[in-house]
């Protein structure tokens, strides 16, 4: 039997309110790679479904890059609890040695193919929204990211709608990594971890960057203990005045 701490649940709860991240009668896809944040999540939901005023559903589907990968425990596991299962195959691993532009990042690139054949897939059994399981490590991440490495204060939305219509949600963009890792750890849960990323079967240099400011953000942790609850809160209080917009000097 699954447990799931009430700490996941009510952050899930408060989360889903505050952004309205699954409304009455959503069809929902949720991406499913294996990992401990899309484990988390599939369960989270299935819980979720028991206990929200409101019904909807949703679909677990699993992105097979064409590298002959063996999903059966994955599929064993949702077949055990009762979750909807799709593995959908694609070549996107050969497609990579045809596409990929040299110097690209082939993490950017698989991502970008996998999130495509994700909402191809939604569109396929109706659904309106795709679930995805980025996490508030992530967020910082990608905000620390962005704002290093490309000038941009940017990092990862609760909720947007994508060009073709689907709307992309985050339920557990406001949880720890950690949380996530003690639910697959506390369940005895088999994971997938990055030896499934086809990036790892190039031959290239790999990418440091987020591996650089995961390091990055645990020092400042260990000096800051409410770093991450601060940058919650930041990425909700943003001084739009306060920046470098010549626009807003028009005046």
């Amino acid at each position: 039997m699954i447990k799931i701490s009430k700490k996941i649940m009510s952050k899930l709860g408060k989360t889903n309110a505050e952004f309205n991240l699954i409304e009455e009668g959503d069809k929902i896809l949720v991406g499913l790679s294996g990992g401990k944040d899309s484990l988390t999540m599939i369960h989270a939901m299935k819980e979720q479904q028991k206990r929200a005023p409101f019904k909807f559903e949703f679909i677990a589907v699993t992105v097979g890059y064409g590298m002959d990968e063996n999903f059966d425990k994955l599929a064993a596991h949702c077949r055990e609890y009762d979750i909807e299962h799709i593995i959908h195959d694609t070549d996107i691993y050969s497609l990579a040695e045809e596409k990929i532009r040299k110097n690209s990042s082939f993490c950017s690139f698989f991502s970008r193919m996998r999130r495509g054949s994700l909402y191809s897939v939604a569109q396929k059994y109706g659904c309106n929204k795709v679930a995805l399981g980025h996490h508030m490590d992530d967020a910082a991440e990608s905000f620390f990211m962005n704002f290093i490495y490309n000038g941009q204060m940017r990092s990862l939305a609760p909720k947007y709608r994508a060009e073709n219509g689907l709307i992309v949600i985050r339920p557990l963009i406001q949880m720890r990594e950690r949380q996530l890792s003690a639910f697959v750890l506390d369940n005895e849960i088999s994971t997938i971890g990055d030896e499934a990323c086809p990036s790892m079967r190039f031959d290239v240099k790999m990418p440091h960057a987020r591996a650089n400011t995961k390091v990055m953000l645990a020092k400042m942790e260990r000096e800051f203990p409410a770093l991450f609850t601060s940058l919650n809160s930041a990425f909700k209080n943003i001084s739009y005045e306060s920046f470098f917009d010549a626009e807003k000097f028009n005046v």
